[in-house]
């Protein structure tokens, strides 16, 4: 792509200088690259902390259930 050749052009309609604007900037958005979050730290008393899904279930048996290893 040389630096006079335009990067897109215009097939049909007459478009208005907003709506050129528009066009440009949902371009400009869609391929900017997206920024990446960096990881949160985990503490190791956080770490440690029993997973959230071992919570006991309460019903018949659930005070046994809760002693036993998992």
């Amino acid at each position: 792509m040389s630096a006079e050749e335009p990067m897109f052009r215009i097939v049909r309609g007459v478009p208005t200088a907003e709506e050129l604007a528009a066009l440009v900037g949902a371009i400009m958005v869609r391929t900017r690259p997206v920024a990446v979050a960096a990881p949160v730290a985990v503490s190791h008393w956080t770490r440690s902390a029993r997973p959230v899904g071992a919570t006991p279930a309460a019903g018949p048996g659930a005070w046994r259930a809760a002693g036993l290893p998992r």
